[in-house]
């Protein structure tokens, strides 16, 4: 279901400047420029209204975040609330994942977090799920050579299809928890949906994958 359109949102986003980066492909190559330092880039597709961005950048300040999110009634509601303390390695952005290649260049990424995506029919819409293998073509182009993908996800059936199709990707799996909020996993910063779910007994599954190596060295 779609977000309702939320009412002034230019003057809105213009409010919250401080903590928003304004046209993204402009900066394509150049985001660690932004943040004014060489940390690692960290980038959030789908950050919903912001919990787990803002806490992310709050445990782990020698860390650039950027916070992806499409549907700009959340996206506002995650900028206010930040804009409220801003954290000066922390930026929220809006575009559809599709564009990804236009607004980061290759290698430029450390890390891709992926919370809550939504697990489309497999049979009929599995092309916009966002652990497809083409959007793993995709991260696999943007991230350095050590980059990983971290997913989480309450739907059961949407994790055991990821993880096939990571493995077939050829992406080496690790730290995978199939009830996380009951495992050693430690730091974990939920999201709204997290909290959600798992306050109604769901159980939380989670993975990271770390990019295959280049065709040279798994020779």
């Amino acid at each position: 279901m779609r977000m309702r359109k939320k009412k002034n949102l230019d003057v809105r986003f213009a409010a919250c400047a401080d903590v928003m980066a304004f046209e993204p492909r402009e900066k394509r190559g150049r985001w660690r420029a932004l943040f004014g330092n060489d940390h690692p880039l960290h980038v959030e597709i789908g950050c919903g209204k912001g919990r787990f961005a803002i806490g992310m950048a709050e445990q782990y300040p020698e860390i650039n975040f950027i916070a992806v999110e499409r549907e700009e009634g959340a996206l506002i509601m995650a900028a206010e609330r930040c804009q409220q303390h801003p954290l000066p390695n922390l930026r929220f952005v809006s575009f559809d994942a599709a564009e990804l290649r236009e607004v980061f260049a290759p290698g430029e990424v450390d890390r891709i977090y992926l919370n809550f995506s939504d697990p489309w029919p497999p049979n009929r819409q599995r092309k916009r799920r966002l652990t497809w293998r083409a959007y793993l073509e995709v991260y696999d182009e943007l991230l350095k050579q050590q980059g990983d993908l971290c997913f989480k996800t309450d739907n059961q059936r949407f994790f055991e299809w990821t993880l096939a199709e990571v493995c077939q990707y050829g992406w080496l799996l690790q730290n995978i928890s199939l009830d996380l909020h009951r495992s050693d996993f430690e730091g974990n910063v939920m999201t709204e949906y997290e909290e959600k779910f798992s306050s109604e007994g769901a159980r939380i599954y989670r993975l990271e994958a770390r990019r295959r190596l280049p065709e040279f060295l798994r020779k």
